[in-house]
């Protein structure tokens, strides 16, 4: 039996009038309010810890040298803290678990307090360049409070996606 235009309405004339009642007018100005489907973080507004409260990383060269040793919040990712902080590592995808251009080699010590990584990142990390045991995936790498003092080494180089010596930025 074909629906007719009119029976696709009938749920809609059930529907209470108070869904549509405004409210009595303020007798103060309306305020504008902002809104925002997606996170803070996402639009740039950081909230830093104070110095020496936070979640202490420090990323490392393949040489063995320290770069910077930063701190984070429960929750950062390894690649956005890197961003952040001027320190190069790529992230081409943007952290979308798409590329292996953000991938860190971690002490076993701290690899072994994170979850298992799922099938998207060993699929990428699989083209990693100097895959090692404890790979992980920068942009999957979420901090807690566990893992305050984690190195996380930053390999020699990688399967790059950008050309002509670009560097990664954020948006």
């Amino acid at each position: 039996m074909p629906i007719r235009p009119s029976s696709l309405l009938r749920p809609l004339a059930r529907v209470s009038a108070s869904h549509f009642v405004r409210a009595a007018p303020s007798p103060r100005p309306a305020q504008l309010r902002a809104f925002s489907a997606t996170s803070r973080w996402r639009h740039g507004e950081l909230a830093r810890p104070a110095p020496g409260t936070g979640i202490k990383v420090t990323f490392r060269d393949a040489k063995g040298n320290d770069i910077k040793t930063i701190e984070g919040n429960a929750g950062d990712d390894l690649l956005s803290l890197a961003h952040e902080h001027d320190i190069d590592l790529e992230g081409a995808c943007e952290r979308s678990c798409a590329c292996s251009t953000c991938h860190v080699i971690l002490s076993p010590e701290i690899y072994d307090k994170l979850p298992e990584p799922d099938d998207e990142e060993n699929d990428m990390l699989d083209l990693a360049f100097g895959l090692e045991d404890t790979s992980r995936l920068g942009c999957q790498v979420l901090l807690t409070p566990e893992l305050d003092g984690m190195v996380a080494t930053i390999p020699s180089a990688t399967r790059n996606m950008y050309v002509d010596g670009a560097k990664a930025r954020t948006h």
